[in-house]
């Protein structure tokens, strides 16, 4: 019986990374067939189906297969630029100090809340064609720049809208709980996010999740879980940036409302590993945060492995804290300062990078039934792609199936 495909590649080194136990083992002289967007076989080429039929095939030369990356956590479109915190960090302010003096958030706020539409897409899109380039497939972008309704709404629209223009598939997540408004009382912003904001976002499909910040220039945990009951009330899940600043207890109060993924988690503590393992909440670690703030607190990555919790590696692409939009150069960073292998880097960046997403059923790895998300790589090994700091030799993005430009 003939199997008939859209696209088939041949002579490509696959890079599944379905199986945790394989780690970035490969499958030499692979092939992969799609149909429809989603990818109807894979496997050696001498196992190929005898009946198989493509419309297209395409010789790989040998070259690296893997499924395309994803960022999961990005604060991608924003109007604005902070360069001096730069400096004054460097001249010895803290983070939190430069917060409390209305800088940080509060600055991006007020040029966020003065752009248009069109301005914050056309700012964003270099931002998210530097992470294409990296062969990203898949990017969560967040609101939380806007802290008024229609900021915040124009924030998600702008989101959409960049899934629109270019081959990506992005995720949205509502992050009106970020720092609490400088001209809004602070319980009326809640009354407005729980009451208004998430109903009609789950309504309309603007958002993918509910985000929140708890951390003591943020918002507490009563507030958080507040919003995190309205989320799930309303049929959205739940992500949480816990624990990057100290002990807040961030990671279990992600964990007790069944978050997707706890973000940050510096001063993650042992009962919130625990809690987190419980939940199948993934850690998403974020580098780039860590090095531009000259933290020295590092996540507890031995505690998450030995508890079995997924840990994803996100640039948090952002004007301020982490103005980073290399995926690879994230993961290169989760290696060389917290020891994540290579093996782990790959996942945090592909499979635990979709279940930070919720999409682990239909993206992150090479498997029959999933999308299509792939990169196509000129490199010899997947260590290459992590070890070396540069341009990425990538040959090809493949979104759904469709080579892009």
């Amino acid at each position: 019986m003939a199997l008939r495909v859209d696209r088939l590649w041949t002579d490509v080194r696959l890079l599944p990374l379905a199986e945790p136990a394989a780690g970035t083992a490969l499958v030499e002289r692979g092939a992969l067939a799609v149909r429809g967007g989603r990818i109807a076989w894979l496997g050696p080429m001498d196992d190929l189906p005898a009946g198989l039929r493509a419309g297209e095939t395409i010789a790989g030369e040998g070259r690296l297969l893997s499924p395309g990356l994803i960022d999961a956590h990005t604060h991608l479109v924003f109007a604005g630029d902070r360069t001096e915190e730069f400096e004054r960090r460097l001249a010895g302010e803290s983070y939190a100090e430069i917060a409390r003096g209305g800088g940080g958030i509060l600055a991006t706020v007020r040029a966020t809340r003065a752009a248009d539409e069109a301005a914050l897409v056309a700012a964003a899109l270099p931002r998210l064609d530097a992470l294409l380039a990296e062969g990203v497939t898949t990017v969560e972008i967040k609101s939380g720049y806007g802290l008024e309704p229609e900021a915040e709404l124009r924030q998600l629209r702008a989101a959409r809208r960049l899934g629109a223009l270019r081959a990506v598939s992005v995720a949205t997540s509502f992050l009106g709980a970020h720092a609490p408004p400088p001209d809004r009382e602070r319980g009326a912003w809640l009354d407005w996010i729980c009451g208004e904001a998430i109903p009609a976002l789950a309504a309309s499909g603007l958002a993918d999740a509910v985000d929140g910040f708890h951390e003591s220039i943020a918002y507490t945990e009563a507030e958080i879980a507040r919003v995190f009951t309205a989320a799930r009330a309303n049929g959205l899940p739940v992500k949480l940036h816990a624990d990057q600043l100290a002990d807040n207890g961030g990671a279990a109060l992600a964990a007790r409302f069944g978050a997707l993924s706890a973000d940050h988690l510096e001063y993650a503590n042992a009962q919130g590993v625990a809690a987190m393992a419980a939940a199948g909440t993934v850690a998403t670690l974020l580098p780039g945060a860590f090095y531009c703030l000259r933290e020295r607190q590092s996540p507890p990555v031995a505690a998450f492995r030995r508890a079995g919790v997924g840990m994803a590696v996100a640039t948090d692409c952002n004007p301020g804290t982490s103005p980073l939009s290399s995926l690879r150069l994230a993961a290169h960073m989760a290696c060389t300062f917290w020891g994540l292998t290579v093996a782990e880097a790959w996942r945090g960046v592909t499979i635990e990078a979709a279940r930070a997403l919720g999409l682990g059923s239909e993206t992150g790895s090479l498997e029959a039934g999933k999308w299509a998300d792939l990169a196509l790589w000129d490199a010899p090994s997947p260590a290459a792609l992590i070890g070396w700091i540069g341009p990425a030799p990538l040959a090809a993005r493949v979104h759904h199936g469709d080579i892009t430009p």
